[in-house]
């Protein structure tokens, strides 16, 4: 069954990006032996992102320029982009914009996925609107060598052990890459697998 999936990089100290929404601590770290994303993304039908990380990639790839480059990162799959305004989408890109609450939209997301999964890929806050829904249920976070003294958060909230059950811890050069199974609470599941993590 389709599972919710909320991968991404982080600080050690729980930053995904610095005050600016730069990325430049992570583009620092030596990437030999990183984790390779190529067999996540095969497991993936679907991508849902907030409006900061969607125009974020748009810049920094200069994707808007070279539009044929989307493909090499989301392939033909769509990507749900949650903004209450109108952005811009590269030539030939499968992007759909979508506002208000995330369960109202979960329905066509799953949909979408088809018999995969569906990657949040960020920020935090929109993965935070998955977990309270209980519609998340992964977390895998690879951990780089930086610190950041403020910034955006891995996941703005109050998530205590007993929801989470830790599946696996792996060193990928640099990284240390965590995931966690997300335990549902007694209100049950709204999508996903809806099975407890072993």
């Amino acid at each position: 069954m389709t599972r919710i999936v909320y991968y991404t990089a982080s600080t050690m100290n729980g930053f995904l990006a610095d005050p600016e929404n730069s990325l430049a601590w992570l583009f620092a770290v030596d990437t030999t032996e990183a984790p390779d994303l190529a067999g996540l993304m095969d497991g993936m039908g679907v991508f849902v992102e907030g409006s900061t990380t969607y125009e974020w990639v748009l810049r920094e790839e200069k994707l808007l320029e070279n539009p044929a480059k989307w493909r090499q990162f989301y392939g033909e799959k769509p990507t749900y982009v949650f903004t209450s305004r109108q952005l811009p989408v590269p030539d030939g890109a499968d992007v759909r914009f979508v506002s208000g609450s995330v369960k109202n939209v979960l329905p066509d997301i799953v949909a979408a996925a088809g018999e995969k999964d569906v990657w949040v890929v960020g920020g935090g806050d929109l993965a935070g609107q998955f977990l309270d829904i209980d519609a998340l249920d992964e977390i895998t976070v690879s951990i780089a060598p930086a610190l950041l003294a403020g910034g955006a958060p891995l996941l703005p909230r109050i998530v205590g052990p007993d929801r989470l059950v830790l599946r696996s811890a792996l060193q990928q050069g640099q990284f240390a890459t965590l995931s966690y199974g997300v335990r549902k609470t007694d209100a049950g599941t709204v999508t996903g697998s809806g099975a407890e993590p072993a």
